[in-house]
């Protein structure tokens, strides 16, 4: 979808924060035991720590390595909506174990392989519905918005 550096960047950025922020509520009402109204704004206070490292991971390294791994199972004639399909879920796979080890290491009282597998265990089922279903087409929709009216306004 984006053109162009500038809009990659607007893109990765917003993507990483309503990815993260669905991530992160999911993960505190994990440790909570329950969702509460609290657990959003619980949420908030990992924000300024997850949402630089989410973006600088898939802007600088797993966006490049998802798309040529989704390139070995998809081709540029293919339709656009299994390409997009394809690049979603090759990040998801990359960026769940890495965040996961990342939180793990950041946030949780036990840091073991243990730890580690548990949490990706948990997330990927969550982060991979997400993406697919919810956030990859929110934030597409946000972007189609901002770029649209900004292309028409010129």
């Amino acid at each position: 979808m984006p053109k162009n550096k500038f809009q990659d960047v607007v893109f990765t950025a917003i993507m990483a924060t309503v990815m993260v922020y669905g991530m992160v509520v999911y993960n505190v009402a994990l440790n909570m035991g329950q969702l509460t109204n609290a657990t959003f704004f619980i949420a908030l206070h990992e924000l300024p720590i997850m949402v630089p490292i989410a973006f600088i991971l898939e802007f600088f390294v797993v966006g490049k390595l998802a798309k040529m791994l989704a390139f070995k199972v998809v081709t540029p004639n293919d339709r656009p909506q299994f390409i997009t399909y394809a690049i979603s879920i090759c990040i998801c796979c990359i960026m769940c174990p890495v965040m996961s080890a990342i939180a793990m290491f950041l946030f949780k009282d036990t840091q073991s392989f243990g730890t580690w597998v548990q949490t990706w265990g948990m997330n990927f089922p969550m982060a991979i519905c997400y993406q697919l279903f919810y956030c990859g087409p929110f934030v597409r929709l946000i972007f189609r918005c901002i770029f649209q009216r900004k292309e028409q306004n010129t």
